[in-house]
């Protein structure tokens, strides 16, 4: 079976279930999106990752991960999703110590939040694309297809959390508040609330 290589779009939340993620891969050599739905931590862990200017005063559980494979020289080669069963995916770690490589099961989000960390490369299977990849209409358009990106978000996570408020605005905020409330997120460890101000944040600075 024939690999396809992956690289990270970003992640969703949900409009309408509070605590709802979906993280987004785009295929590097076509137009299709794999998401995968993720749980809240591991979507803070992977949105810290892609956020730079993100720095936690202490490391998460993927952070001391890389810490300690660095001290005993392990590195990350690759991560392969490599199949999917009743809408769960299920992924591996390719490793090498000594010029010796092991394969290890992992969960895709904690897969995918070592990949990050590692500059490694993440594949999937041909078949898997087949099979759960999307297309998305408004390719060209950034904020359509941000619309309709959270509707598949939405589809995608329907009846796998209960209703709830859409959670607090930060559309009513300056930027310097928002930087503020940024700072203060990350003191407090808050990484779900700070990824969502960055958004906020990036958004203004494209304008």
């Amino acid at each position: 079976m024939s690999l396809v290589k992956l690289t990270i779009k970003g992640i969703s939340y949900s409009q309408t279930q509070n605590g709802a993620y979906a993280l987004i891969l785009n295929e590097v050599d076509g137009e299709r999106k794999l998401p995968i739905v993720i749980g809240a931590f591991e979507a803070q862990s992977i949105a810290i990752a892609l956020e730079k200017e993100i720095k936690p005063p202490r490391p998460l559980t993927h952070d001391l991960f890389k810490n300690f494979a660095d001290r005993f020289e392990i590195v990350i080669k690759q991560v392969i999703i490599h199949k999917l069963v009743d809408g769960v995916f299920y992924s591996s770690i390719i490793c090498e110590r000594d010029q010796i490589e092991e394969i290890i099961d992992a969960r895709t989000s904690d897969a995918i939040a070592l990949a990050l960390r590692f500059n490694a490369p993440i594949f999937t299977y041909k078949n898997i694309l087949d099979k759960a990849g999307i297309y998305l209409k408004f390719s060209s358009k950034e904020k359509e297809e941000e619309k309709e990106e959270s509707i598949v978000v939405d589809e995608i996570l329907s009846g796998e959390s209960k209703p709830a408020s859409s959670g607090e605005s930060y559309k009513k905020h300056t930027l310097k508040e928002l930087y503020d409330l940024l700072d203060s997120a990350v003191a407090n460890e808050d990484y779900e609330k700070a990824a969502k101000i960055r958004d906020e944040i990036s958004k203004r600075e494209k304008k």
